[in-house]
């Protein structure tokens, strides 16, 4: 690609394509996966969604979300990660987590967790044995629990089953005919996010 690309923190004009986008990478299945109970109702770790931008175009995205689990301090669970198709290769990922796990770290942030393929994440450190004791709030593949300590000790003691910790979304039913991004593009907005 010729075109130059900007990452940056996620604005409210970009939650629309950003769903557009997990939609075409990801499809339904995503609602379905046990990381998504860990984001239902929730918003995104202040300052942890990041976006990147081709022009006026989104062609990349993640997300950072509060947990919390025995012996875990400030934890955050890192995904959904998604690129456009055609911007595949071009290193976008790799900054996106690279971004994310530098800014959780500016933050203060104790760990990061995350369900994913190790060969990919173990390149920034993530290693299924230091999540080894902890669980998601549903089925999930062990070998594909992923932890990665910010301060050192960080995921010694924690253990048992992940629990969501960020600010809640403001609880208002979305109406039948509008898609879910529609539908949290509002709350974003009423919560002023």
């Amino acid at each position: 690609m010729d075109q130059s690309i900007a990452f940056v923190e996620e604005a409210e004009t970009h939650i629309v394509a950003r769903e557009a986008l997990l939609d075409r990478t990801m499809g339904p299945i995503r609602f379905r996966r046990s990381s998504e109970r860990l984001r239902e109702g929730r918003l995104p770790a202040p300052g942890l969604a990041l976006s990147v931008m081709a022009g006026s175009k989104l062609v990349g995205t993640v997300r950072l979300w509060n947990v919390r689990a025995c012996g875990l301090g400030a934890g955050l669970m890192l995904g959904p990660l998604a690129v456009d198709e055609a911007w595949r290769g071009a290193g976008i990922a790799a900054g996106l987590v690279e971004m994310a796990l530098k800014s959780a770290q500016a933050d203060s942030y104790d760990a990061v967790i995350l369900v994913g393929d190790a060969p990919y994440y173990g390149r920034f450190g993530f290693s299924a044995h230091t999540a080894r004791r902890l669980a998601m709030p549903g089925p999930f593949e062990r070998h594909r629990m992923l932890g990665l300590a910010l301060k050192p000790g960080a995921l010694e003691r924690a253990h048992g089953t992940l629990r969501p910790s960020g600010a809640p979304a403001l609880p208002i039913a979305a109406p039948a005919n509008q898609p879910r991004f529609a539908f949290e593009a509002e709350q974003r907005a009423i919560n002023g996010n």
